[in-house]
């Protein structure tokens, strides 16, 4: 009877772990946390969807048409880049940071890696408007959608009329990344109860619990704070985080705690990419971080692993790579126009 009751809870256990959440037509696992972004304000419809992914790869929207969304986030970076350390806009400017990873949009509340941007719909304005990214302007690129046939086609099927306007592109736009929702690595499966850690992941999972979780928290692997993590400012792009926005001192060199899923795709790492290998990012908490009075709270005890526990470490966090995501083809480039 007892051997009956255990297995019983377990099925139970491993019911509750695969439960899927399923909301206007997007999906995560149960053990998410409730999305930050209000869905019924702007309901995810397969018409707008495909016009927002169509938007995303199209250099329309650049001052020149030469870049796009995707220009400095691939699908297959999991929506970062990788050729360049700080993102490239029209006329082959360089920008002053990395540019970040898409995806698990929904559960964010504030954008950029200083936080300037509140709310996913207006996201795109800061890149579209940045003289050395996009160079461009909302009315404009609203003008060139509206003397294109192929775009009024999709603006009619995706609202039931061909006209664009600016709120359209913002909330097409939007809806293709509310798609974009990593949720399948080897950890959301051991989670789920279809696999299992190896040894040496287990070993690097109570590592990270024990050092990381507490910025990093799981299951999303962030808890979308901002934080001064002990990188110094670069002499050359003097960029100071959160500070820019909020011109609060304790804001200085304050910059928001990425995810660290898909990690393995999304480097060089940091806000300005200064960092190439994981490994690097690894020695930088535990042995580069010098002036532990002006970091985060949590970072202020010295972080002390072995050569061995970095390895640990790292072989768990490759556990957070997803590559359905990676290579689903419903977020690649739609095809010719």
């Amino acid at each position: 009877m007892k051997t009956k009751v255990t297995i019983l809870s377990l099925t139970v256990l491993v019911a509750m772990l695969s439960f899927t959440v399923e909301h206007y037509g997007l999906s995560w696992p149960g053990y998410f946390p409730k999305p930050a972004y209000d869905f019924s304000k702007n309901p995810p419809d397969s018409a707008k969807i495909q016009l927002g992914r169509n938007l995303f790869y199209s250099p329309v929207l650049s001052l020149n048409s030469t870049i796009s969304c995707a220009s400095c986030h691939s699908p297959y970076n999991a929506f970062a880049h990788t050729d360049h350390s700080l993102s490239h806009g029209i006329h082959d400017q360089v920008g002053n940071r990395n540019a970040p990873a898409l995806f698990n949009l929904a559960w964010q509340k504030k954008f950029m890696w200083d936080g300037a941007v509140n709310h996913l719909d207006m996201q795109p304005l800061a890149a579209l408007s940045h003289p050395k990214e996009m160079g461009e302007s909302l009315p404009s690129v609203v003008k060139k959608l509206n003397q294109s046939a192929f775009y009024r086609s999709l603006f009619y099927q995706a609202f039931g009329d061909s006209v664009a306007t600016g709120e359209k592109v913002l909330k097409a736009l939007a809806q293709f990344q509310l798609t974009l929702i990593s949720a399948n690595a080897k950890y959301d499966q051991v989670r789920q109860g279809k696999t299992a850690f190896t040894e040496q992941e287990e070993r690097g999972y109570a590592i990270f619990s024990k050092y990381c979780n507490s910025c990093h928290k799981e299951p999303m692997f962030t808890d979308y704070s901002f934080a001064n993590n002990g990188l110094p400012a670069d002499s050359t792009l003097k960029d100071y985080g959160r500070w820019i926005i909020t011109q609060q001192r304790e804001d200085s060199l304050h910059f928001k705690v990425p995810s660290l899923r898909n990690l393995s795709y999304t480097f060089p790492y940091m806000h300005d990419g200064r960092f190439k290998k994981l490994q690097q990012v690894i020695d930088h908490y535990t042995e580069g971080i010098q002036d532990y009075k002006v970091v985060s709270k949590k970072l202020r005890k010295p972080i002390l692993l072995s050569e061995e526990e970095k390895i640990d470490l790292l072989s768990f966090l490759l556990t957070l790579n997803d590559k359905e995501f990676i290579y689903n083809p419903k977020f690649n480039y739609p095809g010719k126009k």
